[in-house]
């Protein structure tokens, strides 16, 4: 039976393929596909596991035995019965062979797949003792998996979307294994995000989740179709389920009829046509039809991501999120060595265009781990992330401001502070950077020059920017952050994220004010929030004076069709009149 699941739009297209879903577990899962030649060694993981913790309840029950109570020994025995009788069930057996063999997952992500599967079964059962049964599954499940832990993974290949053979609209509910896929889970964390970035998902939703949560963002660079806040998705979508994701309007079609796949099928392919008509910009020189020269830039999470930034016609990368490069590590943070080589290969990427580095931005939606919370802290968001984070630890700063500096002699690189708001911070911040710079001096390495600037993400450092432009050489409006402080809003919270409003007349003045504080003195600032790449929100940037834009690659060929199409001398005035509107996305009609 078809239904629809609404959510939030944060990645426009559509992507129509068969559900993926990613089973919430307490243990860390890796989600990977194989390559067929270690199909076996897979299932061999399994098996080892499995049987390793067969061994354990054995002893386990060789010791209930002589418990001192027949009672207990009794109720524990039955359990681990239970317990026995659950590993060695066929239909779990069988599920994990099945998907680690017919859909080459990973042996962890088959187990939890085949899990979530069984569990629902349990959940549909009447009989109370039995649905009960669910958390003993859970629970040796998890035995099982941890107990993998020790064992070495496979060699994997992890094909690119493109090897996939993607089935004509008139085939495609063929039971075929090469299908289209699409993602469905809880949340996704954004390492989870780039272990998925070069895989074969033509989109994703999940329950949870913001427009400019750092899992959406991450959708954005991958140029894939998302939905996020879908509430309940991972719950009624199950494995295999036909599913289309509408990016453009934030809703998820669940076992869609032949004439609905039809339309959206025809949608698919005008967007196609779209992209290739905006192809042919991609030599074209951002001006306004004033002539005014505007900058677009790209944001990158990943070193490789500069070869993409490049062929998307960015002059330059204007944020690359060093962060992703410490995520996911379990505590293990990357060293000057490997720092330096990443930055020099996003650098050298670029091909002699700027790149700017922001040092490392952790906290709040964007853990060090996928598995870690942040429950000591009421509000992680307002506690110790981003800047306040590297100056809590100064070796580890040292460590990014000398391989940064180090990268910098292989090309244009400007150094981005992030979250700064107190002139104590600048000045603590411009001291290390210094004694990173003595330091690498005493060492005889070869380090180059940087531009300086910092982050305008908080509304206290909005409105003190003349001590910023006494420090800095140039400003960067993060606008997704500048909005959730401003409004109070958190931004991964899709139970306010309908409040969450760029164009609330409060985030417009600040942005204006900036942009023309700037202007005054001499300084360069852009925009490298979500802002920047909204084509809706171009004419409205370019009023106020904004003349450099980064964003995803993905989207700078439909931003620079707006600025081909902008008359910047008509627009000043039209800016002004949105900023002293009460409700200014009534007048530009998003509301």
């Amino acid at each position: 039976m078809t239904f629809s699941i609404h959510g939030l739009a944060v990645a426009r297209g559509i992507a129509i393929g068969r559900a993926v879903l990613v089973a919430s577990s307490r243990v860390d899962v890796a989600h990977y596909f194989i390559d067929p030649l270690h199909v076996e060694s897979e299932i061999d993981r399994v098996r080892f596991g499995r049987n390793a913790v067969v061994d354990e309840i054995h002893r386990l029950q060789t010791s209930v035995a002589h418990m001192g109570t027949k009672e207990a020994a009794h109720e524990l025995g039955a359990l681990l019965d239970v317990h026995l009788m659950l590993l060695q069930d066929e239909e779990l057996i069988g599920g994990v062979k099945h998907w680690i063999t017919e859909r080459l997952y990973n042996a962890e992500w088959a187990l939890t797949t085949q899990l979530e599967i069984i569990a629902r079964q349990f959940d549909e059962m009447e009989d109370e003792y039995l649905r009960e049964r669910k958390a003993d599954l859970e629970q040796i499940t998890e035995k099982v998996l941890r107990a993998m832990k020790g064992v070495g993974s496979a060699v994997v290949t992890v094909p690119e979307r493109s090897e996939r053979r993607r089935p004509q609209q008139d085939v495609l509910l063929d039971d075929t294994v090469d299908v289209p896929l699409v993602l469905i889970a809880h949340d996704l964390s954004p390492s989870d995000m780039l272990q998925f970035k070069q895989s074969v998902f033509g989109g994703f939703v999940t329950d949870v989740g913001g427009k400019t949560s750092h899992t959406a963002i991450v959708a954005r660079s991958m140029d894939i179709p998302a939905v996020v806040g879908a509430r309940t998705c991972s719950q009624l979508i199950r494995q295999d389920d036909w599913v289309i994701i509408d990016g453009d309007a934030g809703v998820v079609i669940v076992d869609p009829s032949p004439i609905i796949l039809a339309e959206y099928g025809f949608k698919q392919r005008q967007r196609e046509l779209e992209r290739g008509r905006l192809s042919r910009l991609l030599h074209t020189p951002a001006l306004t039809m004033d002539g005014q020269k505007v900058d677009l830039l790209a944001n990158i999470e990943m070193p490789e991501d500069a070869v993409g930034a490049v062929k998307s016609g960015a002059v330059g990368v204007g944020l690359f999120r060093s962060e992703f490069l410490f995520m996911g590590r379990n505590g293990s943070l990357p060293d000057e060595e490997e720092q330096y080589q990443a930055y020099r290969r996003a650098i050298e990427g670029m091909q002699g265009l700027p790149v700017t580095i922001r040092t490392v931005d952790i906290g709040a939606d964007k853990p060090l781990n996928k598995s870690a919370r942040d429950d000591a802290h009421l509000n992680p968001a307002l506690g110790l992330r981003a800047i306040r984070w590297s100056l809590a630890d100064p070796a580890m700063f040292l460590t990014q401001l000398r391989a940064i500096l180090r990268a910098a002699a292989h090309g244009q690189v400007g150094l981005l502070i992030p979250m700064l708001v107190h002139a104590s911070e600048i000045r603590q911040t411009i001291g290390l950077i210094v004694q990173a710079r003595a330091e690498l001096d005493r060492r005889g390495i070869v380090y180059g020059p940087v531009k300086l600037g910092a982050m305008i993400e908080i509304p206290a450092a909005a409105l003190t920017l003349k001590i910023f432009l006494k420090y800095f050489d140039f400003l960067s409006i993060g606008t997704n952050d500048l909005i959730q402080y401003t409004l109070a809003i958190d931004r991964a919270d899709e139970s306010v994220a309908h409040l969450y409003d760029p164009l609330h007349p409060a985030v417009l003045r600040l942005v204006a004010d900036t942009i023309a504080e700037c202007d005054a003195q001499g300084k360069s600032v852009s925009v490298c929030g979500e802002m920047a790449g909204d084509v809706e929100m171009t004419r409205l940037l370019l009023g106020m004076g904004l003349r450099s834009f980064s964003m995803h690659p993905a989207q700078i060929l439909a931003v620079k069709q707006e600025v081909l199409r902008a008359d910047t001398g008509r627009l000043r005035e039209w800016a002004s009149a949105v900023m002293q509107d009460e409700d200014p996305g009534r007048r530009m009609g998003r509301t």
